[in-house]
């Protein structure tokens, strides 16, 4: 699928996206580019580089391919993305993402699943389709203008990864 099939679809296309945790410690080793962390763990940012959402801080993630499994285009996206390898873990939402133009017509629709993922290994560094990459505290996420729906994906994660205890391994 090219960036240009997914402007004004006939159909929705099916996205994922990552809640990655990083323990603290793993944290300041990657390469952050934040403060030090007062969360156990933190979670992984990007940038946008196209839209939609161009120069929007989001959750990493994208299309899953013909022939791919959930798992394996989330693990593959993040890859891309972040440089980071993931443990892809349990759904965190499944919702719509529908951009409409001036004249109402639907210029992008994405059924998005989110899910909870641990990083096991790589070096955070931004990829092709993001222009930065940054480990950023849950606890402190005013700073990147995130959507609400973002936020609030973000938050259920931090829950369901209980606060961090084992949150990942050093990356």
């Amino acid at each position: 699928m090219t960036r240009d099939d997914r402007e004004y679809p006939s159909r929705p296309i099916v996205g994922v996206g990552g809640v990655v945790v990083v323990g603290a410690d793993a944290a300041a080793g990657v390469g952050a580019g934040r403060p030090s962390l007062v969360s156990p763990f933190g979670v992984v940012l990007v940038r946008r580089r196209f839209e939609p959402l161009a120069g929007a801080w989001s959750l990493p993630g994208g299309a899953v391919e013909v022939g791919e499994t959930l798992h394996a285009g989330l693990a593959r996206e993040v890859a891309e993305e972040t440089g980071l390898s993931v443990e892809v873990g349990p759904v965190i939402e499944v919702f719509d993402r529908i951009t409409v133009d001036a004249d109402r017509r639907v210029r992008y629709h994405y059924v998005l699943i989110d899910y909870l993922c641990r990083a096991q290994g790589g070096r955070l560094q931004p990829g092709s389709d993001v222009s930065e990459a940054v480990i950023a505290d849950p606890a402190d996420l005013s700073g990147f203008a995130l959507t609400t729906r973002a936020a609030a994906v973000i938050e259920a994660g931090v829950r369901l990864a209980g606060g961090g205890a084992a949150a990942s391994r050093e990356v």
